[in-house]
């Protein structure tokens, strides 16, 4: 007599959601030294599932995952005096153009191109509140004050769009798309700084243990279901 599938089939999607969570977490990990990374959590919750005969008693359990969270709080402040570092304190985002589109980051590690353009650690070319790219002569003489006002000299290059979200999906390479429109912010500029990730290194390697726990704990559940189901099928062919 064959053994059900049904605990076979929800051990496998707890396996997948504790693998999500472990490659979420080692992102985090690797993230740690990122400026202005910020951590992404799982939220858990747990899920019933009936028995084969419809009871609402006798239910197995398992884990599953309600949604991404980007954890927003304040990473500490790092001061690193390169006239191009900017960091935010308080809550928003720069706005940054790629090819896909305007996007946002909490990386103030900004450089000039060849172009003279202040880009971002990938390119990418960081905007003023007009949705236009900011051009400075050189490195030397520029200014950035707290309202994020752009001074190349004495001639005022742009003003940084800083927009804030209500919540935000990670994209990657530090990138954020903000969840509905965008509002205004009070976030002071500090040039000559850098956020650092929000991420704490201890902790998260203790839920890498745990995430690891639960995923070979549910790979052998599995692997002793599979040869139940074998012994039962030699049990009905004698």
């Amino acid at each position: 007599m064959a053994l059900t599938f049904q605990p076979l089939y929800v051990l496998a999607a707890g396996g997948e959601r504790s693998k999500e969570q472990l490659d979420i977490i080692t992102n985090n990990i690797a993230n740690v030294d990122t400026p202005g990374f910020k951590r992404i959590m799982m939220e858990e919750f747990s899920q019933h599932i009936p028995n084969n005969r419809g009871d609402s008693y006798n239910l197995l359990v398992f884990p599953r995952f309600k949604q991404t969270d980007v954890i927003l709080t304040q990473g500490s402040l790092r001061k690193t005096g390169n006239p191009l570092d900017v960091a935010l304190k308080g809550s928003g985002f720069f706005a940054v153009r790629t090819k896909a589109g305007e996007v946002y980051t909490r990386n103030g590690h900004f450089f000039l191109d060849s172009n003279g353009r202040l880009v971002d650690q990938n390119g990418n070319p960081v905007l003023d509140i007009s949705g236009r790219e900011i051009v400075l002569t050189s490195e030397t003489g520029i200014t950035i004050t707290e309202d994020g006002v752009v001074y190349d000299g004495d001639r005022k290059a742009g003003v940084l769009k800083i927009v804030d979200f209500t919540s935000v999906k990670p994209l990657g390479n530090s990138y954020y798309q903000g969840v509905g429109q965008p509002q205004a912010t009070d976030a002071a500029v500090l040039q000559g700084y850098l956020e650092d990730s929000n991420v704490n290194p201890v902790k998260e390697m203790v839920k890498l243990i745990e995430a690891q726990r639960r995923f070979e704990i549910y790979g052998n559940l599995i692997r002793s279901l599979d040869q139940m189901n074998l012994k039962s099928n030699e049990i009905g062919k004698v």
